[in-house]
């Protein structure tokens, strides 16, 4: 594996550096890194992540801060068919199922980590192997003053129904842009919540995870501007 790249030093470095992506694959830019491609992402969910992290000098690792946390940016991969339409939905952060007394969507987590997005779009269509899916054009964004709404309407009703005790009620259908769900590497893990009487049970971590219409949005509003 060679070093990771230095970090850059500004946005329009990270943009500039990102956009030289665009094109090529996945064993395109591995090879170049010299870092060898999963068979497949079963146990490796996050390699793609990883890999461009390290190409694009990312300096947060494992920390809960922005992945260019000089810079205040989060790096987002995006999986997408042919047209550009989301094959999932895309993970932003855990979800605190306790200690959420004065919490708000100002100083929540979720919020610093979607101020500003550098997204990678990377066309990964089911018969493409994964050295051969393809980066399209990565670009930057930030909530404009709607999609802040949007996401903050969400983030509270979803946050109320954690308060109140209702987490086992939450389903994918509550949210317009934000879902809510079950964010766990197996069955195994669990963490602590409360249920509506404010007794002590433990449940599966959840995670907030923005919705494929809203992220085919900002795709197709990127595409236009070009």
């Amino acid at each position: 594996m060679k070093p990771k790249a230095k970090a850059p030093k500004s946005e329009q470095e990270l943009l500039e550096r990102a956009q030289q992506l665009a094109g090529l694959s996945l064993g395109d830019i591995a090879n170049a890194a010299d870092i060898a491609v999963p068979s497949n992402l079963r146990k490796e969910k996050g390699w793609i992540g990883l890999l461009l992290e390290h190409v694009l000098g990312a300096t947060a690792g494992t920390q809960a801060k922005p992945d260019f946390d000089q810079l205040g940016i989060e790096l987002k991969t995006i999986p997408i068919d042919f047209t550009g339409k989301p094959l999932e939905t895309t993970f932003v952060s855990v979800a605190p199922l306790v200690g959420l007394v004065g919490a708000s969507w100002q100083n929540s987590h979720i919020r610093e980590k979607l101020a500003r997005v550098l997204w990678v779009p990377i066309v990964s269509e089911r018969a493409l192997m994964i050295k051969d899916r393809i980066v399209a054009t990565p670009f930057i964004w930030s909530p404009n003053e709607q999609e802040e709404q949007l996401l903050a309407n969400d983030w509270q009703e979803l946050t109320d129904m954690i308060v109140l005790g209702e987490v086992e009620k939450i389903s994918g259908k509550y949210g317009q842009v934000l879902q809510l769900r079950p964010k766990a590497a197996n069955s195994q893990a669990k963490t602590k919540a409360f249920d509506k009487h404010g007794n002590v049970f433990m449940t599966l971590p959840r995670g907030f995870y923005l919705k494929t219409q809203f992220t085919h949005k900002l795709i197709e509003q990127h595409l236009r501007t070009r």
